[in-house]
């Protein structure tokens, strides 16, 4: 179905208008029907005219041109997965409604601004095949996505999308295509952003060699890229990986070092001065964390009840039979489980069972360990 045409009807149909009293004057009704079916592309002329009567916008040919070019600038940078570019190029695009460029316009939108949401399915059968499969990986339809359009891109996000939900073995195979296709295309931050994911899948599991090695590769190409906030994220993603394994003072070591350390930093770090004993400084890098989560706006109130779950259990003098700590760490992990990526709720799972099993709830404790086979306690 053409764009063009589909805007036109349902623009007409808001409207409550008739193809005769819209098309009046410009063109024969007969004729009207053809361009809403898509049978028909019309003249630049008939379509200004139906457009001018809808009182919707008319780009002129500069116009036209500025736009054609941001939208390719911006495909090119979102198949090299450079956000930041995506997002200027389509900020500065002007009013496209109707125009046959909209849905690429919509498409890079949805992937830069949250809530990333697809496209309305009354727009797809308007979508070509390479629209399509960016529609389908919107709806987290990856697999479907991947086979209308191969590509490193595409792969990378069912691979992220697989990890995401606790899938390591499906994460590992597509974030392995995806590196071998985007080194092939010639796309390093999105080779990357695929030794990231591949470094996470291990830290799911603890697997501290394997997480090394892929976390060594990302970080040469995080400096040859520039990417500071993605040598933070590995050096954080390390630290945690070796909290949740044991390594308390190594991984205080590691978290202790990070420039400007922000919530999630702190937070880790308070638990690690718990580990430690050292029960005063964790508490006072908890009040660290809770004026950073101030500074940085968030509304955000997940990592707060993250915060307020390890000062209640440094507060009590018997946490393990404290209702407020229990019902705080259940809600806790619940909402980790529901909102965030597994590793999250792998993490706070060695305190969940180790609550559970305080109160002789054997039987939770058993199938939540079910759900995380990987994970140590």
């Amino acid at each position: 179905m053409d764009y063009c045409g589909f805007v036109i009807r349902r623009e007409r149909m808001a409207r409550g208008w008739s193809q005769q009293g819209l098309c009046k004057g410009v063109c024969a009704v007969s004729y009207l029907s053809k361009i809403e079916q898509g049978r028909v592309v019309p003249s630049h002329e008939v379509l200004d005219a139906l457009y001018a009567r809808l009182e919707l916008p008319v780009p002129d040919e500069a116009q036209r041109r500025d736009a054609e070019q941001r939208i390719r600038r911006a495909m090119e940078a979102l198949f090299d997965a450079r956000w930041d570019a995506v997002r200027e190029e389509v900020s500065g695009l002007n009013d496209l409604r109707g125009s046959a460029l909209e849905p690429w316009a919509l498409l890079l939108r949805a992937y830069v601004i949250p809530p990333n949401a697809p496209l309305e399915e009354a727009l797809e059968p308007c979508l070509d095949r390479m629209q399509l499969a960016l529609q389908r990986n919107l709806q987290e339809r990856c697999e479907e996505a991947c086979r209308l359009f191969p590509c490193a891109l595409l792969h990378s996000y069912r691979g992220i999308h697989a990890y995401k939900v606790g899938d390591n073995t499906t994460a590992m195979e597509a974030l392995h295509t995806a590196y071998s296709m985007a080194a092939e295309e010639g796309r390093p931050a999105l080779m990357l952003d695929c030794q990231m994911f591949m470094g996470n899948c291990y830290s799911n599991r603890c697997d501290l060699e394997g997480m090394r090695a892929h976390y060594a590769v990302a970080e040469r190409l995080a400096r040859a890229l520039g990417r500071e906030q993605d040598l933070y994220s590995l050096r954080y993603n390390t630290g945690a990986t070796l909290l949740q394994a044991g390594h308390v003072q190594e991984a205080y070591d590691a978290l202790s070092v990070l420039p400007e350390p922000g919530a999630l930093a702190q937070h880790k770090l308070a638990i690690c001065l718990e580990k430690l004993g050292r029960r005063e400084e964790a508490l006072r890098m908890l009040d660290e964390m809770e004026r950073s989560l101030d500074q940085e706006n968030t509304d955000d109130a997940l990592d707060r009840l993250m915060g307020r779950v390890v000062r209640l259990r440094l507060q009590s003098d018997d946490p393990l039979h404290d209702p407020a700590y229990g019902d705080a760490l259940m809600e806790c992990f619940a909402r980790c489980r529901a909102e965030r990526p597994v590793g999250y709720a792998a993490f706070h799972l060695p305190w969940v069972l180790e609550w559970l099993e305080a109160g002789r709830q054997y039987k939770q404790a058993c199938e939540l360990l079910k759900n995380f086979p990987k994970i140590q306690k």
